[in-house]
């Protein structure tokens, strides 16, 4: 397959804390109260899900898919079995897990509320400017979107071609990541937009559906393509920025370098 000759390097990763936060969100679940069973499965499904896109992960991702297996399987052990630990005042194995995700999720939200002030203080001013023309509203960014609700799209999208097509006959269509970007530039306008599953709909193998979405990722870093989402695991829309959008986009980029 043409994808596997394409290595995907995303800096709009975070880190496995990140991921499995995002899972006990998406499940409406509270910290003190994971399945270690259930969010392992999950987190080994994503990594497995990376491994077939062929995107770099971070040694971090792997560790902690180590990790969360250990805990499975001390889970599963009697507790009169369970292994000694130094300085261990619970006998919860998860409970490790949970204070770093606690801790963790204290400073993303310290983060998070530090940059909303950080906005709020930029459009701030000592004096009243001139009257201007409203800006457009602009779409999310990809940053904006958690990089997990595209691939739990993806992995949906996948499961359902599979679910839905004979692999008996051999087709022949040896797309490139390439020949996905260039396609896709052909089939949007700019400013047009389209439900995620819609990308998918020609597909006729799995080698398409996979190279397909390397392609949108692709576009989505050059600022081509933004993704949008009214809520959590609400409807993913993918939308190809306007001209003027991305040469807006393309002068802050160049001015940040230029700082």
């Amino acid at each position: 397959m043409e994808a596997n000759d394409y290595k995907v390097r995303l800096e709009i990763f975070e880190g496995p804390l990140d991921l499995l936060l995002y899972l006990i969100k998406k499940d409406e679940v509270d910290i003190h109260s994971i399945s270690i069973e259930r969010i392992t499965r999950q987190y080994l499904d994503y990594i497995n899900t990376f491994k077939l896109l062929n995107i770099d992960l971070a040694s971090e991702f792997i560790v902690m898919a180590a990790n969360l297996m250990y805990l499975k399987s001390r889970t599963l052990l009697p507790r009169v079995d369970q292994p000694p630990e130094e300085d261990a005042e619970e006998d919860d194995p998860r409970w490790e897990l949970i204070r770093q995700l606690i801790e963790y999720k204290k400073f993303k939200d310290a983060a998070g509320f530090l940059s909303l002030r950080e906005l709020e203080q930029e459009g701030r001013f000592a004096h009243q400017p001139d009257a201007a023309d409203a800006p457009a509203a602009e779409t999310p960014a990809l940053a904006e979107i958690s990089i997990f609700d595209l691939i739990r799209a993806f992995q949906n999208v996948l499961k359902r071609f599979e679910e839905s097509h004979d692999f008996g006959d051999i087709i022949d269509d040896r797309f490139t990541v390439s020949d996905k970007i260039e396609l896709l530039m052909q089939q949007f306008q700019p400013g047009e937009a389209r439900r995620f599953e819609q990308l998918f709909q020609s597909a006729t193998t799995k080698a398409e559906v996979i190279v397909t979405f390397l392609a949108l990722l692709e576009l989505m870093k050059l600022n081509q393509f933004v993704v949008r989402q009214s809520d959590l695991l609400g409807e993913i829309v993918i939308e190809r920025r306007s001209t003027q959008s991305v040469a807006a986009l393309d002068a802050a980029e160049t001015g940040a370098n230029l700082d």
